[in-house]
């Protein structure tokens, strides 16, 4: 058989792998920066400028410099750009790096094409320097792991569809015959990311000359789009892709075949088929239908299975190697990894059981949860990655392996200290939470309670995040030193024997998964029919009938000014610390009763594109907000939420007072609500929405001044210096968001609910 010689494309991978590590580190940087704020909010106050005199500052004497950012360094926004940047830009620049360089080797063939692979390379750089620059702005949807606007989305989608044209390409010119169990994952993550993506980020834009859209789906529908699509974003961008990894780099590594080919078969399909059912373990006791709450259950329980049977798959793979082990930094992290690839997958299925999830949901539980796969799985796994490919592409040795070690020491330990603080954390919320008095009052009234007894966590968690990074940087050092003693190759030669023409019917005797692993766009269709399925069952019953989501008379839509409002507390990020989902529980409708002590109903967020229940409540919820606190608290709040209330973790938004509001699209947004949405405007609200807006907005200035005389006499004072500059405060944003705040949970009656069957 001719031996056919051609060369493996190393300058791809090369590139990937150092987006990897910079992106790596700015991803890092900011989770840091995040968890610092939530014991130190003063943050952006001490770089900007504060009038605060109890503050300590780089620029004291007034606002000025904090309100110039525009919020940019909010804790909402620094918060999305922590996630988006360790999962798109961390994570994914890593598989692609795993990909390009296992793919070739697996496939004994160079990528298809070239082009395409550097078309994939900057078109992903470009997308990830647009979320920045976006999210920075306040530009954002707000939905978990997909807050990018609908410009961004598509961008994700044509390169998504460049890689798997190259990868797909690259598989039909292969030179082996069978598809090796890393290609499979590859595969499953790439049709599964493509219809998750498309599906949850169907939106209609405002105008398709700028950046604001709205979300295809409202309330209960979006939410449970969205975290079908968030819980396999974290299936399949953060589990799939790096096990096909684990199956390559880590058998490479130990220089050992997979424990078992028949287990890697159970474990591919049946993890990809379960996996896509879990998603509304998420919604565990909110407003989506009981049967989708049962079903995600029910499945995530199952999870634990397929997931269980890859880890004991990587762990048992290293049987007979585990001398290397001690000596070896890449099987150090690499088995740490897989070791946590477990603990996550069996603590989530845990918590998704309503026993557990009544008391985990909302708390720092799940997210010490989350980073325990994060931080052990995905960052370990990479960091082996990358510890392995050095040596083999520069053509030297690791400049320090002792240097390597100590990013595994200190990594590792960054996740303990990172983790178990946490999750302590988790539990003492969820507890008193729940805890009441004899007297039938709750134990812990007051919010700050809770919030102030677990900070001392808050801060061992930045600990923990310090050493993580740390061992990030040491990692910095050793690659660039290693890229500086070595030679690298950016054409690796290589030869094989051609493929020889067989038929693509099965043999007789050939397993039926044999004759599948040679038939390509066949295993490719199966994955996409084994994750649809799932999606199908779920989404489509609750998207296509009405009764899914039963209608209450009561609720309105928004007016002009609280729809503006609205768009704000999503620039914000304010969901990332506040939920608006009362879930039906003596303690959540004791505290947050507000004028209207009722949970939330399926009915009331008809009318929200996005969904805005949260997943993390930092703060309190405020889906009874409306009617709870007077118009001038809220003012005061957003200035100095320390004045309001004391211990308070949250930073100020001084800019939203004194920023004007933009109303330039008001009136289209109501339009595209009522043309596109069938929302139930009529004529004469659309031709008077200023006069609406200003109304509204006058009588919440009326409310200010009333309630706050020092206040009054502020802009009195102010508007006898400005003359003709005078800008009212009718006409800052920060009305706007007090009508929105307001408005929350006041439809509805404690009394009455008048529901589409009653009414």
């Amino acid at each position: 058989m001719e031996t056919q010689k051609f060369s493996y494309d190393n300058s791809i991978v090369r590139a990937f792998l150092y987006a990897t590590v910079v992106f790596g580190l700015v991803g890092f940087l900011l989770g840091l920066t995040a968890a610092l704020m939530l014991f130190y909010p003063e943050l952006p106050e001490y770089f900007f400028g504060t009038d605060d005199a109890t503050i300590v500052s780089l620029r004291s004497g007034n606002l000025q410099g904090l309100i110039n950012t525009h919020g940019a360094f909010g804790f909402g926004r620094i918060r999305m750009l922590h996630t988006s940047a360790v999962i798109f830009a961390f994570v994914c620049n890593g598989f692609f790096a795993g990909a390009y360089y296992s793919l070739q080797r697996l496939l004994k063939t160079r990528m298809y094409s070239d082009t395409l692979s550097w078309i994939h390379f900057w078109g992903w750089q470009l997308m990830i320097v647009a979320v920045v620059i976006t999210f920075l702005m306040g530009i954002n949807t707000s939905k978990e792991y997909a807050e990018h606007e609908w410009p961004i989305d598509i961008l994700i989608t044509v390169i998504w569809v460049i890689f798997g044209i190259n990868m797909i390409g690259t598989i039909l010119i292969r030179r082996v015959r069978h598809l090796y169990v890393a290609i499979w994952f590859y595969l499953g993550t790439w049709v599964a990311i493509a219809m998750l993506h498309i599906i949850n980020n169907l939106e209609v834009p405002l105008t398709f000359t700028g950046w604001k859209s709205y979300s295809a789906y409202a309330g209960v529908k979006d939410a449970l789009v969205q975290w079908w699509y968030g819980h396999n974003a974290v299936a399949f961008v953060l589990t799939t892709p790096v096990l096909g990894l684990m199956y390559y780099f880590l058998p490479k590594a130990a220089d050992r075949p997979v424990f078992s080919y028949k287990l890697s078969i159970i474990h591919f399909w049946s993890l990809i088929f379960v996996y896509i059912w879990a998603g509304p373990h998420h919604l565990q006791y909110t407003a989506i239908p009981g049967w989708a709450q049962a079903l995600a259950t029910g499945f995530s329980i199952m999870l634990i299975a397929p997931s269980w049977g890859g880890m004991l798959n990587g762990l048992l793979t290293l049987r007979g190697a585990w001398d290397k082990v001690r000596e070896n930094p890449v099987l150090k992290f690499f088995v740490v990894a897989v070791t946590c690839y477990g603990m996550a997958t069996f603590e989530g299925p845990l918590l998704a059981t309503k026993t557990l999830n009544k008391i985990g949901h909302y708390t720092d539980w799940v997210i010490g949860h989350v980073h325990i796969g994060a931080l052990g799985w995905n960052g370990f796994m990479t960091f082996g990655m990358i510890y392995y490919l050095l040596p083999i592409m520069w053509r030297t040795k690791l400049w320090s392996v002792k240097l390597a070690n100590w990013h595994f020491w200190l990594g590792t330990l960054g996740i303990i200290f990172y983790a178990v603080p946490l999750y302590i954390a988790g539990f003492t919320q969820g507890l008193m939470w729940k805890q009441f008095n004899p007297d039938g009052t709750l134990l812990y009234k007051n919010w700050l309670d809770t919030v102030t007894a677990i900070i001392p966590y808050y801060e061992m968690r930045f600990v923990g995040g310090l050493l993580y990074i740390s061992g990030a940087i040491l990692m910095c050092v050793n690659v660039v030193a290693t890229v500086r003693s070595g030679s690298f190759q950016k054409n690796v030669p290589a030869e094989a024997p051609a493929l020889a023409a067989t038929t693509k019917k099965r043999k007789e005797g050939e397993g039926f998964h044999l004759w599948l692993e040679r038939t390509p766009v066949l295993l490719t269709v199966l994955s996409f029919v084994a994750v649809a399925i799932g999606g199908f069952v779920e989404i489509v019953p609750t998207l296509t009938i009405k009764e899914n989501v039963p209608t209450i008379a009561a609720v309105k839509p928004y007016s002009p000014l609280e729809l503006e409002g609205r768009d704000l507390y999503i620039r914000e990020g304010c969901n990332a610390c506040h939920s608006q989902m009362i879930r039906p529980f003596r303690d959540e409708v004791v505290r947050f009763n507000g004028k209207n002590g009722q949970y939330s109903k399926a009915g009331e967020f008809i009318y929200d594109r996005p969904f805005l229940w949260g997943s993390k409540r930092t703060g309190p919820d405020l889906h009874r907000e409306g009617g709870k606190n007077p118009s001038s608290w809220h003012y005061k709040h957003m200035l100095n939420p320390r004045v309001t209330s004391a211990g308070s973790i949250m930073p100020r938004y001084p800019w939203l007072i004194a920023r004007d509001l933009d109303r330039s699209q008001m009136v289209d947004k109501i339009k595209l609500m009522k043309n596109t949405f069938d929302v139930p405007y009529t004529q004469a609200q659309i031709d008077s929405a200023d006069s609406w807006a200003d109304n509204q907005a006058k009588f919440i200035v009326k409310q200010i001044y009333s309630e706050a005389a020092d206040v009054k006499q502020a802009y009195a004072e102010r508007k006898a210096q400005q003359g003709a500059d005078f800008v009212p405060l009718e006409k800052k944003e920060i009305v706007a968001l007090i009508s929105y705040l307001q408005r929350l949970g006041t439809d509805i009656k404690t009394t009455e609910i008048k529901t589409a069957s009653t009414k």
